[in-house]
């Protein structure tokens, strides 16, 4: 059985693919759609890889307001 973060994980990647598949099939979005699809693998890797890590804002502290 797959943990909620696995299950995010998978959920972020399959994400990433349908903006792909959007952006194959209108030119005009496909820069857009790129760009979101490689954001969402990224994050798919974050939660992955550490689950119960967190981001730091610009000055180097914890970004609460994204919680």
């Amino acid at each position: 059985m797959p943990t909620h973060a696995e299950l995010a994980g998978r959920l972020l990647r399959d994400a990433a693919k349908f903006f792909r598949t959007v952006g194959e099939q209108n030119n005009t979005l496909q820069p857009q759609m790129e760009e979101n699809a490689n954001v969402f693998d990224q994050v798919a890797t974050l939660v992955e890889q550490d689950p119960n890590g967190s981001i730091e804002d610009e000055e180097g502290g914890d970004d609460s307001s994204l919680a």
